[in-house]
């Protein structure tokens, strides 16, 4: 058995959101390693939407051009009914882009596709996923974690700082910790495959016997690809045959349409829908993000996006600590993202529930653009004052105008592994410029123009107010003058102070 060199970081899982994180360290230049016990990449299209919170972190990351480029919108749905007609509805509300919220309508991205691109962003960072390597054993001190790894060239030990399993719903680290997922069995069995077929158009999502969980079947054209996803609840028992000629007689037994013709299976699944949610996150030095965390029902698109929201959390405090902010920082990881997934899990099972009554519409609640951490540690809020936006926030996108004549967003000066701090008609700078905190002001004269009223409008900032916003895009606090000292020490705890030292491999 060999040894390796220790890395500060290993993640259990190449999935959105072990690849999310992977992207995330690799531009904060921490050491890791991301393994993957499958020889090859995820082939199905499962998690296939991406709602628009999620694409904010990936126009954060870098990746959301090229998401979308891979994708597309969700057509219409097309219910038909049993006599041979039909009716066609939008899945969720449209909306238009606002100044505040650039992005409104959920992508379709099969998830293979969005898995695809992640590691693309990875590769260019300098960074591989390692497939074919599989954690069998781990120890932890106070020092580190130990791991055994198996992968093509044998057995080998590994010490890292710290353990992510993003290793799905049947995570080998959440049981090796030893940690409860507790939650219940929905009672629909189904299965989910990519399929090519012809007699029906790629104009619609084609849903038949809506509401009947013995007859119901959903198939949808897959954005980016020459497939079908097809849905169907089965019973509860049995082997599920997932052949194109037993997926094709289905289709025929649930809708009478003989001209609808299975050529061939890309991938298929039939699974169980369970609600879980694990009874912690963080166990020492392991953390667990994704499916490991929480597994739900499909309805309403939340699972791959909620994974990498959990990521996105984690990845920026696993970097401050390891740079040398308080070990404390992570228990906030727990705190911040364990309710998000609970409050998920409950949305899920309600519109699967609603999905059996035949009511399919996704509401606003589905976007998570309204997700936020307002009882969260990091929501520093020194004056209790009131206000259209909050410490703990999601923080608005907004146009400005550059000095220089250019437009910006706000988003632009978001992008990136720091902290951002913008002050609103401030005279001068609260605090002293330091690494890792990007400082900028607003107003006339200043560096940056609010000329249409968008920031103010979105943050309702007063002259000489400072909103302080977390690497993540969400609001830490708004303060003023007479807050220097709770600043400075807030964004020392954080990892942020005046004087920076040390290194992030470390």
């Amino acid at each position: 058995m060999k040894a390796q060199n220790p890395v500060a970081v290993l993640i259990c899982g190449a999935g959105a959101s072990g690849l999310t994180l992977a992207v995330d360290l690799a531009r904060r230049g921490v050491a890791f390693r991301i393994i993957e016990k499958m020889d090859q990449p995820f082939a199905g299209s499962r998690g296939k939407g991406i709602q628009p919170r999620t694409q904010e972190v990936f126009a954060d990351l870098g990746v959301l051009d090229r998401v979308v480029a891979a994708g597309g919108i969700y057509p219409s749905m097309r219910e038909y009914r049993a006599d041979g007609t039909w009716i066609e509805k939008d899945m969720a509300e449209r909306h238009d882009p606002t100044p505040a919220e650039p992005y409104q309508i959920a992508l379709m991205v099969p998830q293979f596709l969005t898995e695809r691109v992640l590691r693309e962003r990875l590769a260019e960072l300098g960074h591989r996923v390692e497939f074919g390597t599989e954690l069998v054993g781990f120890e932890q001190d106070e020092k580190g974690v130990t791991a055994r790894l198996v992968g093509p060239d044998g057995e080998e030990t590994l010490t890292a700082r710290y353990l992510v399993g993003a290793d799905g719903g049947r995570s080998f680290v959440r049981r090796t910790l030893g940690v409860e997922f507790p939650g219940k069995t929905l009672g629909v069995r189904a299965i989910v495959a990519d399929v090519a077929l012809t007699g029906l158009g790629r104009d619609a999502w084609h849903q038949f016997n809506d509401g009947d969980m013995q007859r119901m079947v959903a198939i949808c054209p897959l954005a980016g690809t020459d497939l079908f996803q097809l849905q169907a609840p089965i019973p509860p028992e049995g082997e599920a045959d997932l052949s194109a000629k037993a997926l094709e007689g289905m289709i025929l037994d649930r809708t009478g349409r003989s001209d609808i013709r299975v050529h061939s299976v890309a991938w298929a699944s039939a699974y169980a829908m369970n609600a879980r949610l694990a009874e912690c996150y963080r166990v020492g030095r392991a953390f667990l993000v994704g499916d490991a965390a929480h597994i739900h029902p499909p309805t309403g698109g939340q699972g791959l996006n909620t994974s990498v929201q959990d990521a996105w959390n984690l990845g920026w405090k696993l970097a401050a600590v390891l740079h040398g902010a308080p070990d404390g920082l992570l228990d906030t990881y727990e705190a911040e993202r364990r309710p998000v997934a609970e409050a998920m899990l409950g949305l899920a099972t309600g519109l699967l529930d609603a999905m059996k009554r035949g009511m399919t519409r996704r509401g606003r609640e589905t976007r998570q653009l309204d997700i936020g951490y307002p009882e969260s540690p990091l929501a520093l809020d020194p004056s209790g004052r009131p206000g259209i936006l909050l410490a703990g926030d999601r923080a608005p996108d907004a146009p400005l105008r550059g000095a220089a004549g250019l437009s910006r967003r706000l988003f632009d000066l978001f992008s990136g592994p720091h902290w951002t701090l913008i002050g609103f008609e401030a005279e001068r700078d609260i605090i002293a410029p330091r690494g890792g905190l990007h400082i900028h002001r607003v107003g006339p004269g200043q560096e940056l123009e609010d000329e249409d009223g968008h920031l103010h409008a979105a943050y309702g900032l007063a002259p000489g107010e400072w909103v302080l916003v977390r690497p993540d895009g969400y609001v830490a606090a708004i303060v003023s003058m007479q807050d220097v000292a709770l600043l400075e020490s807030f964004l020392a705890e954080v990892g942020v102070a005046g004087a920076r030292s040390g290194d992030l491999k470390s």
